[in-house]
């Protein structure tokens, strides 16, 4: 009897830190081993937060759960009048989970720097990667050195040819709400064609808001017996695992899982972001699995992350 030979390697993880996808035939699989390799503490390309962005952006911020006008004016140290002003189709009294509200930045800000002060967050390195129609997708590895959670993570990446003069801008985000403790996660944005083949990133970090701990909006829970199979020529993962949660006492209606593709020298060359359509029963697990699939290299290891709210 034939068959295809089936190579996996089982990752086992519990890291605190999507439509369960229906898993292929896991066809000439090859293994990986985990690098050792560590990315550069300081990429080039990291902008200091003195040094004025090239152009302003307008800082967004998605609604959640429980949030108030008042309490995301607040949390971004803003008036409240200024951020009505700014979203006047937005009801403060009818706001819905999803929304994407204007930050309003400081007048006296000619930058465009969003007003609250980004918590100290450790940029691992910076990897833009060209596709095939002329578009590039840029990555920014961040680690969160903090105990507690960060929240609201974004960075203005900046597209500049080799005089330094600015091409594109734009802001990146986190896959996820949250960045958890001792966690790194990429910042992804993607530039639609036509970018040049020899521009360079230059990054700047906008937002990190440090969360008191047990913060209500987010639940403890964690990702088990993941399982990783990298296809024959490296650049498709199929991940699969469980999410576990960690409260007793309180359900999550939403969970998000995801996983970042590494190559073999520890660069960022994808991540794919999982959720649940059935939520999460306090003390209970759900099960999840996903193509990640690597605009860059050969994938090498998946890592991965979750984030539940109630």
């Amino acid at each position: 009897m034939r068959r295809n030979l089936v190579l996996l390697l089982i990752i086992l993880t519990a890291c605190t830190p999507r439509r369960t996808d229906s898993l292929p035939p896991a066809i000439n699989l090859t293994p990986y081993a985990t690098s050792t390799e560590s990315p550069l503490p300081t990429p080039e390309g990291l902008v200091p937060l003195t040094t004025p962005l090239p152009s302003p952006t307008p800082f967004t911020y998605t609604v959640q759960s429980g949030d108030t006008m008042s309490q995301i004016a607040e949390k971004f140290r803003v008036p409240l009048d200024d951020l009505q002003a700014a979203n006047p189709e937005i009801s403060p009294n009818a706001m819905t989970v999803g929304q994407v509200m204007k930050i309003p930045s400081n007048p006296e800000n000619p930058s465009g720097e969003p007003t609250p002060t980004p918590a100290p967050l450790s940029v691992e390195q910076i990897r833009c990667y060209p596709t095939a129609d002329k578009g590039m997708w840029c990555f920014v590895l961040v680690h969160n050195d903090f105990t507690e959670l960060l929240e609201n993570v974004s960075a203005q990446v900046t597209l500049v040819d080799s005089n330094n003069r600015m091409i594109i801008s734009q802001v990146a985000f986190l896959p996820l709400n949250i960045l958890p403790p001792d966690t790194s996660l990429p910042l992804a944005v993607f530039f639609s064609p036509d970018i040049p083949v020899n521009v360079k990133p230059q990054v700047h970090v906008l937002t990190a808001i440090r969360l008191q701990p047990n913060d209500g909006r987010y639940l403890p829970a964690a990702t088990n017996n993941t399982l990783v199979q990298v296809n024959a020529d490296g650049h498709n993962a199929q991940a699969s695992g469980v999410v576990q949660s960690l409260s007793q006492s309180s359900a999550a209606a939403e969970v998000w899982v995801t996983g970042t593709a590494y190559d073999k020298e520890g660069r960022v060359v994808g991540f794919r972001k999982w959720e649940s359509d059935a939520g999460l029963p306090a003390g209970g697990s759900v099960p999840f699995q996903f193509m990640v699939s690597s605009v860059g290299g050969r994938i090498a290891r998946v890592e991965f992350a979750v984030e539940a709210r109630p």
